[in-house]
């Protein structure tokens, strides 16, 4: 008779995993090693510019004074307030005037010390008034009156902080010059297109490069804010700043990469 074999199950058998472990290890360890020997190590000359005692990626306060805070309506200029968000302006109601009475000729004249003379009378002559407002013929009107336009009321210009980051060439030299680019780009910042309800958000960072003439290129948002629309704003305020003016005479570059943060707060 022939032996009986026994059945073997290839599922039986157990590889080590002590080669893969230590390969995986130093291979993560090998990566984690080259994250910091390049974050430590700076590749390339840097020249720090601007304020030595800035806080790189903070942000100084936006203090408009030419309007107030508020959404403001369209239409023509109109001060008087109204509960009513039309913006046609009512019609001009035409002025009325009390009729003065006319005295009866078969009336027999009493004497009065208060009586005016004759004289005084014929002087007279009526005040005509007219609307300062002007409507043209084909204008449009509404009984409801139209809302409150003033040019006190805009929507301000970057609600928040705008401030340079410390992925720039700024922090010990041309300090004017990093101040006047803050300030450009804070004019320029509008936050109009995001929502009310919103109070605050992350700070969105966009970078771009400045040439020797004061031109811009290359930008883009490196860091969003989670919101698109201010992402979208933060990159329309520097290029509506721009160009900016040209870079100072001592830098040695031919451009500069600047880095700026743009943080919402209401």
């Amino acid at each position: 008779m022939n032996p009986v074999t026994r059945h073997v199950d290839i599922l039986e058998g157990r590889d080590s995993l002590r080669g893969a472990f230590a390969g995986s290890l130093g291979l993560h360890a090998a990566v984690a090693g080259a994250i910091a020997f390049f974050t430590l190590v700076p590749i390339g000359k840097r020249e720090p510019w601007g304020d030595p005692n800035s806080l790189g990626g903070g942000a100084f306060s936006v203090t408009p004074v030419k309007s107030i805070p508020i959404e403001g309506a369209a239409g023509p200029v109109n001060r008087l307030a109204r509960d009513t968000k039309s913006q046609v302006p009512e019609p001009v109601k035409p002025e009325t005037r009390k009729s003065s009475k006319r005295e009866d000729p078969d009336a027999i004249a009493l004497k009065s010390k208060q009586q005016p003379k004759k004289r005084e009378l014929a002087d007279r002559r009526p005040v005509v008034r007219t609307d300062r407002r002007e409507i043209a013929e084909n204008q449009v009107t509404s009984r409801v009156g139209q809302a409150a336009v003033s040019p006190l009321f805009s929507q301000t210009p970057g609600s928040g902080g705008v401030g340079v980051g410390t992925g720039a060439p700024f922090g010990a030299r041309f300090g004017a010059y990093a101040l006047l680019l803050s300030e450009r780009v804070a004019q320029k910042w509008r936050t109009d297109s995001v929502d009310p309800r919103i109070r605050t958000l992350p700070p969105a960072i966009v970078t771009f490069e400045i040439l020797r003439g004061g031109t811009v290129r290359n930008v883009r948002v490196v860091q969003s804010s989670g919101n698109v629309l201010l992402d979208n704003s933060a990159q329309r305020a520097i290029l509506e700043a721009a160009p900016f003016p040209p870079l100072p005479a001592a830098y040695g570059g031919d451009s500069a990469v600047i880095e700026f943060w743009f943080q919402l707060k209401r």
